[in-house]
């Protein structure tokens, strides 16, 4: 409801109050155990996004991220060129820009805020053993399917995806199918040049927070069936695949923001995780 009511003050056209009612009727309508976390955001903010009138309210937001994101970007590559352990650090970049997760109280709501975080965020480090375990499926793996999560954090995917490609492995991006939230999609990746990184992007075919295995198309589908590993950023990922099945292993890339998805992973809140299902 905090997100639902942010969105609303960014579009700024006076719909607080109807955007918010709606994601509240859309949650007590389909509120159920049945429904994981990642399905039933998805009704309330579908709700919330037809009360608004607006499918973009979070437009510039985005592109206030990657602009920020992209300053930061060679030094990061710098880190990368200058560490004794390149997949490591890579690894480690990624995850400190799932930051860039706004609105919701358990991260940043502005862009700048990350410029004051960065070194903290970097200081945090990374499991060594957990991006082993990471390492290891990796060299035994020819095909990756990387879904991305938030614009501004995708600009530092980009270093992890060149060290995959650097070891010999076609990497297949998989971007939102409709604007939500600040997350990345087609045209947000093709404007800031992310589809040159890969070998092949796709969407998710759907307005979904992460992914909905029964929504995504024929392509996507057919890429994870002949899939390796799946490395999968951020929360709404997790949220969406962590109780499915969708055929490889799947590596969890984030920051654990709150506390029911840090416990489920036995966590700290704050802590940069590196998740290996199996």
């Amino acid at each position: 409801m905090r997100r639902v009511l942010f969105q609303a003050r960014l579009l700024g056209n006076g719909t607080e109050e109807q955007a918010v009612s709606a994601a509240v009727r859309a949650y007590a309508d389909n509120m159920s155990t049945a429904t994981n976390s990642a399905r039933l955001a998805t009704l309330a903010h579908r709700a919330a996004y037809d009360a608004m009138g607006c499918d973009g309210p979070y437009r510039e937001l985005k592109s206030r991220s990657d602009e920020i994101a992209l300053g930061h970007l060679p030094s990061m590559e710098r880190l990368v060129e200058e560490a004794d352990d390149r997949f490591r650090t890579a690894v480690l970049i990624s995850i400190i820009g799932n930051v860039m997760d706004f609105g919701s109280g358990i991260s940043i709501d502005d862009p700048g805020e990350f410029d004051e975080q960065v070194e903290d965020l970097l200081a945090r480090g990374v499991d060594p053993e957990a991006v082993g375990r990471f390492r290891e499926k990796v060299d035994a793996s020819e095909n990756i399917v990387y879904i991305f999560d938030n614009c501004g954090e995708s600009q530092f995917d980009r270093l992890l995806i060149r060290e995959l490609r650097r070891m010999g492995k076609r990497v297949v991006g998989v971007v939102r199918g409709a604007p939500i939230l600040n997350d990345v999609t087609l045209e947000d990746a093709v404007r800031i040049g992310l589809d040159d990184e890969l070998d092949r992007m796709l969407t998710t075919n759907a307005f979904a927070i992460g992914v909905d295995l029964d929504l995504i198309g024929a392509d996507l589908r057919e890429e994870l069936a002949s899939a390796d590993l799946i490395v999968a950023k951020g929360m709404a990922n997790y949220e969406s695949l962590s109780d499915e099945r969708p055929g490889a292993p799947v590596v969890y890339l984030m920051r654990a923001k709150c506390i029911p998805v840090a416990a489920s992973l036995g966590v700290e809140v704050g802590t940069n995780v590196v998740h290996l299902q199996v």
